[in-house]
């Protein structure tokens, strides 16, 4: 049974105002698949995880230690949805990527955040990371409906690209420099990650009609990584 990797941005899973309607219908579409394919879903940290790390940052504290605030911020997320997926997904919360493979033979969808902690990576880093493990394709769902030439949101004029090849997609990501909470499709680890081995990469935005696409097999609307 094939698995998908779906890393969700914490932008979407508690944003300022929660939109419990986008949720549900994200449990619904997984519930309709989980007799065909197996999934593991990754959470960000979000809007929650850059507020600690700013009041963190504001006292001194050491990178290593900003970065502990996100992953622990990914993991309360994580810990929400597995309340909101009830028995459709695991009990406890994996903190490694055995765990997470052992899960996974019991449960057809298991939760998780952040693992392990590492030096300028994001939880983008973790589910590319469980993609390479289990040899299977990632799924990037993010605030934006994929990637741009520049950030769209100070860039008015910057363009859409629908498909961009490993290579390009990793030099384009390295020209960003890393930090704790950095807001990109995919963090520098994930984009090296992905191209060296070539791990195919959909990145979409909140819309729950493109990734049934996906999983179908249809042109979907948002960015293919590969090639």
């Amino acid at each position: 049974m094939k698995t998908w990797v779906i890393s969700l941005g914490g932008s979407l899973i508690a944003p300022e105002k929660m939109d419990v309607s986008f949720l549900e219908k994200f449990r619904a579409l997984l519930e309709k698949y989980r007799g065909h394919y197996r999934f593991v879903i990754v959470c960000g940290g979000g809007t929650i995880a850059r507020k600690y790390i700013d009041a963190l940052a504001a006292e001194g504290k050491p990178k290593r230690e900003l970065a502990i605030a996100g992953i622990r911020a990914t993991r309360m997320n994580a810990l929400f949805m597995m309340q909101l997926f009830d028995k459709l997904a695991n009990r406890t919360l994996p903190v490694d990527i055995h765990e997470v493979a052992t899960h996974l033979q019991k449960n057809h969808i298991v939760i998780c955040g952040a693992l392990r902690y590492e030096s300028d990576a994001t939880s983008d880093s973790t589910a590319a990371k469980i993609a390479y493990f289990l040899d299977t394709d990632f799924v990037n769902i993010t605030n934006i409906r994929g990637l741009y030439s520049a950030d769209p949101s100070t860039h008015p004029n910057a363009k859409f690209i629908s498909s961009i090849s490993w290579k390009d997609f990793e030099a384009q990501a390295h020209s960003l420099k890393p930090h704790p909470g950095q807001h990109f499709v995919l963090d520098q680890n994930a984009s090296t990650i992905i191209h060296k081995h070539k791990i195919r990469t959909f990145i979409i935005g909140k819309s729950i009609a493109e990734l049934n696409h996906i999983f179908e097999g249809k042109p979907f609307e948002g960015t293919l990584i590969g090639g």
